[in-house]
């Protein structure tokens, strides 16, 4: 017991901060106090491994469709395979699914492509990068595509901050592509503005980084 104990303390203790770009987007367009409350809960999740994807069987139907040039069937069986708590979930978001989808063109012009996570140094915060597919279009366009799923758009800070992660490390996760935000309740695509200065954009992230450290390790206390 003198022996085991100090060393389970000392396994909470130096679980170092991270987060998903999902979760650092969401912090990032918090504020006050609340930003404290959700690192809190990052940490917390973070500690116990925990954690729950909704949205992993419409993604698999998008991508079906995609893949097989479906026109959509597989994101309009979909709802009908989930468990009955998720199907207001699906309801609501595959009609704009099916809306992104019909954006996309010509189904025999495009096709998914492989991409692979990365993980960013954001200042002293370590941020996993992670789209959800590529896209690869017969004329060599190429998109990293990243979904976003909530009920409420993306705030402007929300879609800068992960387009600008995406783009950063672009030569890992699909080399020469274009990030893409899809708000996929509306099948509204979300690209970079050309006019944001992307050292402006890295010097907010490293601030948000530096504050979220500082609290990351002040929820451990």
């Amino acid at each position: 017991m003198n022996v085991t104990a100090p060393v389970m303390s000392e396994s909470v203790a130096v679980i170092p901060p991270y987060a998903t770009m999902l979760g650092f987007t969401r912090y990032v367009t918090r504020t006050g106090p609340a930003k404290a409350t959700f690192v809190g809960g990052l940490r917390r999740a973070r500690e116990r491994r925990s954690g729950f994807n909704p949205h992993g069987q419409l993604v698999k139907a998008l991508k079906a469709d995609i893949a097989f040039r479906t026109g959509g069937s597989y994101l309009n069986g979909v709802t009908d395979l989930v468990k009955d708590r998720w199907k207001p979930l699906y309801e609501s978001v595959s009609a704009g699914a099916l809306t992104y989808l019909a954006s996309l063109g010509d189904p025999e012009q495009v096709s998914l492509a492989q991409t692979r996570d990365a993980v960013a140094s954001v200042g002293p915060l370590a941020v996993k990068i992670n789209p959800h597919f590529g896209l690869r279009y017969e004329d060599g366009r190429r998109e990293a595509v990243r979904l976003h799923f909530d009920e409420a758009p993306p705030t402007p800070e929300a879609v800068t901050a992960t387009l600008h992660l995406m783009a950063g490390h672009m030569d890992q996760i699909l080399p020469n592509a274009e990030p893409v935000l899809v708000d996929l309740r509306r099948g509204v695509t979300h690209r970079m503005d050309p006019a944001v200065k992307p050292s402006d954009i890295e010097s907010w992230l490293t601030g948000e980084a530096a504050a979220f450290t500082a609290m990351w390790s002040t929820a451990a206390a």
